[in-house]
């Protein structure tokens, strides 16, 4: 089992900048790519951005693209999503999870974490 907790939401305001991060555990974390979700009310979970622990490969949704920065720190496991020029539409819970390849179908992931809100206020 690979373990994945999230850390780092709450509120900020439009224009602002935050940053989660996505703690793992587990002794084959390297065979993973970690991908990062948002489901907002009233809408489909949607992709958002995915690494491998090299940092060698990584995958933005169009409507992050240019704003987000996903990240690793393997000597402390994590994973980070650095968010700038934050908008109101990016209020949602986010999610971090693990699958063995690189994919923007949440259900080709085996692990996620319990999920971190932010709120992005005008």
């Amino acid at each position: 089992q690979v373990q994945l907790v999230e850390s780092g939401g709450g509120m900020v305001q439009a224009g602002g900048s935050r940053r989660l991060s996505c703690a793992a555990s587990g002794r084959t974390l390297t065979r993973y790519y970690i991908g990062w979700f948002r489901q907002a009310p009233g809408k489909d979970r949607e992709f958002v951005s995915t690494i491998n622990w090299s940092g060698s490969h990584t995958l933005y949704s169009d409507s992050v693209k240019g704003r987000f920065t996903i990240s690793t720190d393997n000597a402390k496991n994590t994973v980070y999503l650095q968010m700038n020029s934050l908008k109101p539409d990016d209020t949602a819970v986010y999610y971090c999870a693990a699958a063995l390849v690189p994919n923007t179908r949440g259900n080709v992931y085996n692990y996620w974490g319990q999920g971190t809100q932010v709120t992005v206020s005008s």
